[in-house]
């Protein structure tokens, strides 16, 4: 069903069906994180099929590796049905770019999860695989956001406020999780220490902080960027709670022979919660340039303005 929204038609079923592929992607992202998680990276050392099947016996790692690749195929295919959809009802030019963009991202993630099997898990190109993964949930909750039908109602300008600017520090909050991301990816691949993530936390956390609480001090008239704002506070303060906990029981079963259910737990979910915490700041950087006007500069009062 299709409705017109500010001039553009809103598609139901497209709509859904772009919330569903951000699903899957976040599921994808979990079962990459198991396969780290569970130290079973290497269980099928062959790429694209495994032990040269296409279905093994799934048990110990080759349950999570060869799980893993299954999930990724399946977001693959809804990503080309993604882009199949949208080439032929989108009029949106700019959309039907992000659906390729979208396409060969997904397979360019495939292509560095060969690798990554092929050439023995390099810290480099398995860091890589992991944040591009990162990246491409970010990109289909923005295309989700971008099908819905609030998004096609039109945005809510609010003037922004010279004193108070939001574009560059909502961009650079953005950049600064995704390079927090990757450090934390380095760490998992043994490629650094853990304390150069550690060090990154607090200054990743008070730049979202910061863009959070200007919002909300100075732009909550906006429903949308007050929205995201507290849901930005909300996933970084929990993403902060999972990194102690992951790090905590990391350190309490150092000496295990095999990793413990509980380390795994918390570092899966803080690895989950990493894409939600990029994801939203992604999302709050689009929508602080699609909700802010130009900016208003305030004048000092003058005597004259003041006897006017």
């Amino acid at each position: 069903m299709a409705a017109n929204t500010a001039g553009h038609p809103y598609h139901r079923g497209l709509h859904r069906w772009s919330i569903l592929l951000a699903f899957c992607t976040l599921l994808l992202v979990v079962a990459g994180a198991l396969v780290t998680s569970r130290d079973a990276g290497l269980s099928v050392p062959d790429w694209p099929l495994s032990y040269g099947k296409l279905m093994p016996k799934m048990e110990g790692g080759i349950l999570y590796e060869h799980g893993h690749r299954m999930i990724a195929t399946t977001v693959g295919i809804f990503t080309i049905v993604s882009l199949v959809w949208i080439l032929r009802v989108e009029r949106r030019g700019w959309m039907k770019t992000l659906a390729v963009v979208a396409l060969v991202a997904v397979i360019a993630q495939g292509v560095l999860g060969g690798l990554t099997v092929l050439y023995l898990l390099p810290w480099w190109i398995s860091s890589s695989h992991a944040s591009l993964a990162e990246l491409f949930f970010s990109l289909t909750v923005s295309m989700a956001i971008f099908t819905s039908q609030r998004w096609l109602a039109g945005p809510s300008i609010v003037p922004e406020d010279s004193e108070n600017p939001l574009r560059g520090l909502s961009l650079a909050a953005a950049l600064c999780v995704l390079g927090q991301l990757f450090l934390g990816a380095a760490v998992r691949h043994k490629a650094l220490g853990s304390i150069y993530h550690i060090c990154g936390a607090p200054l990743v956390t008070g730049v979202v902080l910061w863009v959070s609480m200007r919002i909300l001090l100075h732009y909550a008239r906006n429903r949308e960027l007050r929205a995201c704002a507290v849901t930005l506070i909300s996933v970084t303060l929990t993403q902060v709670f999972l990194g102690i906990a992951a790090f905590m029981t990391r350190i309490a079963y150092a000496d295990a022979v095999q990793p413990m259910p509980l380390m795994v737990t918390f570092t899966v979910l803080h690895v989950a919660v990493g894409a939600l915490t990029l994801a939203t700041s992604i999302v709050l950087a689009i929508l602080v340039r699609r909700n802010l006007g130009e900016r208003i500069v305030m004048q000092p009062l003058t005597a004259d303005a003041l006897s006017a």
